[in-house]
């Protein structure tokens, strides 16, 4: 229990909205450093495998940030708690910059796999805590404003990370490609040294160690299994059986540690909490089906409409411009009015919808049309995402708001990890089976030996044209599947949504010294 000084010293900064903007523009720059340094990799990872080695180590590069950072955002959250949000949050940044400069010093593919595991430490904390800042300093009525342009950072990185990518391999070392957003963490640390004035609550109390320790021991085991599964080892194999029954063991450790904790990272009350479970719940199914598309759409503009690296990213501006534009826009309603329930279940209907169409695309289906269905799926992501953590700050206790926002980050996170192992699943599979009933049906050589390799877009139009036409065919038809099945997901997240109870969002925190935290908030009057 909090003393009655402390209670005062941590009630929200009064701030002015240039103050809030102040604050926004480096919280900004840091989630855009990390976002970008994430995702700029995946343009350059040909270039380092050839200059590196390692093609065998390869998912490991791509798995090792997502693993890292899954595992210890929930974390990040209570250790703000404890050690001030300021600080945290500039020690995230600097575990960031530091793996970052160290990454693109790598020698071989076990430094730069070592590396992009400190990064995601730091990329976990920078997923949580800006959220958790907005939440200390704007009093959830007013959160709705800005934290659109917090959700438009994601659609932003999601362009300039491949098209920065594809420019720095074609013109600079791959290197850079990590050390492109140090001059970025770097003016993101000053402007948060300067404009952000939070009091500095010294609590008495302990580390939830055990907590900490099977928390992200099971989601390592879990995330493991996802990265790593059908690529390092086979699905049905010992390894995917091990880890799984390690991930359901530690989680269930967890949750007796969490229980007698005197302090817990993941508070039990929470889950007693219907806004904070529908709200996660909601967020893992966002994140499977957004990562989920946003991983293999490039992949059929590449394969099977013959664009660039650079072209498949600018395609993706339409879903980019209408995240930013719905984000904003539903944040300032959300403002106005204090009503906020209608937007993440016609959100989520509309990432259906964008699903939908995108599982009707062909081989030569016009761009415009392409451009078209991910306008629709990037308008209900930003009328949903940046609202569900909403939802659950203003259902919680500011002395629970921490956790509750780390935790809904971490499900989001845990569901983007769940979507891409599915639905890579999904995708290999169906090509599989497409390809070898259409060379079937074609009289085509396309098995066994005679298979083509279909590594690299380049290779596969250099094909003859037969077996090219059978190819873009068989990847179409499965890639159709893909989309499909992130339909159903896209409307449980709808039916997730629609169950929450609108609480209006309140003009000002209740007090955690006085407050209880397993009841409801107090709504605006």
């Amino acid at each position: 229990m909090l003393t009655e000084q402390q209670a005062q010293a941590e009630a929200a900064p009064r701030m002015t909205h240039k103050q809030v903007l102040e604050v926004l523009v480096g919280l900004m720059l840091a989630m855009l450093t990390s976002m970008i340094s994430t995702s700029v990799v995946g343009t350059a990872l040909p270039t380092i495998v050839g200059t590196l080695g390692g093609q065998d180590q390869l998912a490991w590069v791509a798995s090792a940030t997502l693993l890292t950072m899954t595992a210890s955002t929930p974390l990040w959250g209570k250790l703000s708690d404890l050690y001030g949000r300021k600080l945290m949050f500039q020690a995230a940044l600097v575990i960031f910059l530091l793996a970052s400069v160290a990454a693109g010093f790598s020698q071989n593919m076990g430094q730069l796999i070592a590396a992009r595991a400190v990064q995601g430490i730091g990329a976990g904390g920078l997923a949580a805590l800006p959220q958790i800042i907005l939440g200390d300093v704007v009093e959830p009525r007013e959160r709705g404003r800005y934290s659109g342009y917090i959700g438009a950072v994601f659609g932003v990185s999601t362009v300039a990370g491949p098209l920065l990518g594809g420019f720095i391999v074609d013109n600079m070392s791959w290197r850079w490609t990590f050390w492109i957003c140090v001059p970025l963490a770097v003016i993101a640390f000053v402007v948060i040294q300067k404009v952000l004035k939070l009091p500095l609550v010294r609590r008495d109390t302990k580390v939830d160690w055990w907590g900490a320790t099977f928390i992200t021991g099971g989601t390592t085991a879990l995330m493991l299994m996802l990265s790593l599964g059908g690529q390092e080892f086979d699905w049905n194999s010992g390894w995917t059986y091990g880890l799984g029954a390690l991930s359901l063991v530690l989680f269930g450790l967890a949750v007796v540690a969490e229980r007698r904790a005197a302090d817990p990272i993941l508070p039990p009350r929470l889950f007693r909490n219907n806004t904070v479970v529908l709200s996660s719940l909601a967020s893992l199914l966002v994140g499977a089906a957004m990562f989920g598309a946003l991983m293999f759409l490039p992949q059929y503009l590449q394969i099977v409409k013959a664009m660039s690296p650079t072209g498949s990213g600018l395609m993706t501006l339409p879903m980019v411009l209408g995240l930013l534009t719905s984000s904003i826009l539903v944040g300032r309603f959300v403002t106005r009015t204090g009503r906020w329930k209608i937007f993440p279940v016609a959100g989520m209907l509309l990432v259906a919808l964008g699903l939908f169409l995108l599982s009707r695309l062909h081989v030569d289906t016009s761009l415009v049309i392409v451009g078209v269905d991910i306008a629709v799926l990037g308008i209900g992501l930003g009328a949903s995402m940046q609202i569900l953590i909403l939802a659950a700050q203003n259902a919680v206790t500011r002395g629970d708001m921490a956790s509750t926002t780390s935790g809904v980050a971490f499900f989001r996170s845990l569901g983007g990890a769940v979507g891409v192992a599915a639905f890579g699943a999904i995708l290999t599979n169906r090509l599989s089976a497409e390809l070898i009933a259409l060379a079937k049906a074609a009289h085509l050589p396309l098995t066994g030996g005679a298979m083509p390799n279909l590594g690299s877009p380049a290779a596969i139009h250099q094909l003859p044209a037969p077996v090219l036409e059978v190819i873009l065919e068989a990847f179409t038809r499965a890639i159709h599947m893909v989309f499909l099945v992130g339909v159903p997901i896209a409307v449980l997240a709808a039916v997730a949504a629609l169950m929450l109870k609108e609480i209006p969002l309140r003009s000002a925190q209740p007090s955690p010294a006085t407050a209880d935290p397993t009841a409801p908030p107090v709504p605006a009057k």
